[in-house]
């Protein structure tokens, strides 16, 4: 995933690189690509990760309103399409192999994680801006694409159980790989025009979101 050294986000994954080396390579990753990941530990992040699907799609739904122009709303009007279809699907499925229902999201799972996530995305929806949302949604995607292009690079063997093999190649896809470059891109240009305290800010937004990426991934060993 080449970056230009001078992008704004490319700045941000190298001013901010422990931070984000912890947020795309730690235990619960490690265990997901060596398809050693505790049943159980992989039930609750599924479960945690489908409550905070209703905040991601809010905002999503966010940038189709804000981007300026029809191409780039459109294409956030596809992604947001295939994560309230393919995407919700696979969490379906996937429930149903463990036998468990699916969270309701007018009585959603509780958690500081899911909480504290969803009040970031709120705050960055009612900032306004096409920057302020850029920021969080690309911190999100670009963590899950790096460690899931990190995990089909290094020739690992693909994990048997379907529900891990396909999450990680969902997120190793080429179309989310470019949709996420395409959002970097766009953040990229947003910054260079923006003034230093909305730059400042975009920051603080993302590796805010990358702390959260940090605790989402160590809450599903909290119960288990």
């Amino acid at each position: 995933m080449p970056a230009s050294p001078d992008s704004f986000t490319e700045y941000l994954r190298q001013t901010h690189l422990v931070t984000w080396q912890n947020a795309t390579n730690n235990r619960f990753t490690d265990e997901l690509v060596s398809d050693s990941i505790d049943p159980k530990v992989y039930a609750r992040y599924l479960t945690l990760d489908y409550a905070f699907i209703d905040g991601l799609v809010a905002t999503f739904g966010h940038a189709v309103a804000v981007a300026p122009g029809m191409p780039a709303k459109a294409r956030f009007s596809g992604f947001l399409a295939m994560l309230t279809s393919e995407e919700n699907d696979y969490f379906l499925r996937t429930f149903k192999a463990f036998g468990l229902p699916a969270p309701n999201f007018e009585n959603p799972v509780l958690h500081p994680v899911v909480d504290d996530f969803n009040a970031l995305m709120a705050q960055q929806r009612a900032a306004g801006s096409y920057l302020d949302v850029l920021a969080v949604l690309v911190s999100v995607e670009w963590v899950y694409l790096q460690w899931a292009t990190d995990a089909v690079e290094s020739g690992a063997r693909a994990p048997e159980r379907f529900y891990i093999s396909e999450w990680i190649s969902l997120h190793a896809d080429p179309a989310f790989a470019d949709f996420v470059n395409w959002m970097r891109s766009e953040l990229d240009r947003e910054a260079a025009q923006a003034d230093d305290c909305a730059r400042a800010q975009a920051e603080a937004a993302f590796v805010r979101a990358l702390e959260l990426e940090i605790y989402f991934f160590a809450a599903p060993y909290e119960d288990c």
